[in-house]
């Protein structure tokens, strides 16, 4: 286990550094210049676009340009905003709470209705399973930005149970503001989780040590949990981490629906706005937030079963 955590530790540190690399050389080689954004059209003398670009380190050559930045980044400083003139560290930090709110709230749905409604499909065959089945698969197919604006019509506009913009001043008021925008980006993925935890636990019932405990007389209920869901775990906690990692991302467009101040839908604006500065930052908070929880969840299906950790040899 101790050379696994290494391995890990090894790879997620590569992973890092690489993405990092990806990241600054895919915004700044994307057609645009943020000079000319700043400009808002306007015919700026040459003198000022020299000192812009030398303000915002853009005259330099590419690697020297990527090593300052990873640097400043290392320390906890993202650069300047060239838009808003403030530290991209500090507009980071006065929105990544509601995303973190909206991605705990989502992944909260995904884990209890997932599970619950994968357990259900599993162990009640028959009518009951066919049911699971034929509304998980349709609730995957239905994308986040389709599922919050039927939210928003019915429960919003319609019934007018919940708000439909703004993320509430409070806990219980910033509850009730981010419940559909949760629902909407937990759909899809508590459907899959569901699918998972069914498909999972289902073939864990048919093993032969599952079928010679019941009939030993063992108590269902222990041998489900013991012998079917402990076993199963593996494959449910890493779709979890995968789904949950993958929500950070696709909290954008649920953002946008919804005008919520999060991080997802001021990336949107930042590129719009060719700020480069932002862009780079909230794309580095994601991609590691990403491989983050990618490494966590590795390693908890190694702490699950073993046989994960002595397959690396």
């Amino acid at each position: 286990m101790t050379k696994y955590l290494s391995r890990r530790l090894l790879m997620l540190a590569v992973t890092l550094a690489v993405s990092s690399f990806v990241v600054f050389s895919g915004i700044r080689l994307a057609p645009g210049d943020p000079i000319a954004a700043l400009a808002a059209g306007r015919s700026l003398p040459p003198e000022s676009v020299a000192a812009l670009r030398e303000r915002y380190h853009l005259d330099a050559p590419f690697f020297e340009q990527y090593l300052t930045w990873v640097g400043h980044a290392f320390r906890g400083d993202l650069g300047v905003s060239i838009t808003l003139r403030q530290d991209v560290t500090d507009l980071i930090g006065a929105r990544v709470g509601t995303t973190l709110f909206l991605v705990g709230y989502a992944t909260l749905i995904i884990i209890v209705v997932g599970l619950a409604v994968g357990l259900l499909g599993a162990l009640r065959p028959g009518r009951v399973d066919s049911a699971v089945v034929v509304t998980t698969s349709a609730m995957v197919a239905v994308p986040p930005f389709v599922a919050a604006i039927v939210l928003i019509a019915v429960f919003a506009v319609g019934l007018g149970w919940f708000p439909a913009f703004g993320t509430g001043s409070g806990f219980l008021d910033s509850v009730r503001h981010l419940t559909l925008p949760a629902f909407a980006l937990a759909g899809a993925a508590t459907a899959s989780l569901a699918r998972v935890t069914r498909a999972a636990v289902r073939e864990q019932l048919e093993r032969e040590h599952v079928q010679t405990a019941i009939s030993r007389g063992i108590s269902y209920p222990l041998v489900v949990w013991r012998h079917a869901v402990r076993n199963a775990a593996a494959p449910i906690v890493t779709l979890t981490g995968i789904t949950v990692a993958s929500l950070i991302t696709l909290a954008a467009v649920v953002e946008r629906t919804f005008g919520l101040n999060g991080l997802g839908a001021y990336l949107v604006n930042a590129t719009l706005s060719k700020d480069l500065a932002v862009v780079q930052g909230i794309c580095l908070v994601m991609v590691v937030a990403f491989i983050l929880i990618n490494t966590v969840v590795d390693v908890v299906v190694a702490l699950i079963d073993p046989r994960v950790a002595l397959g690396q040899r």
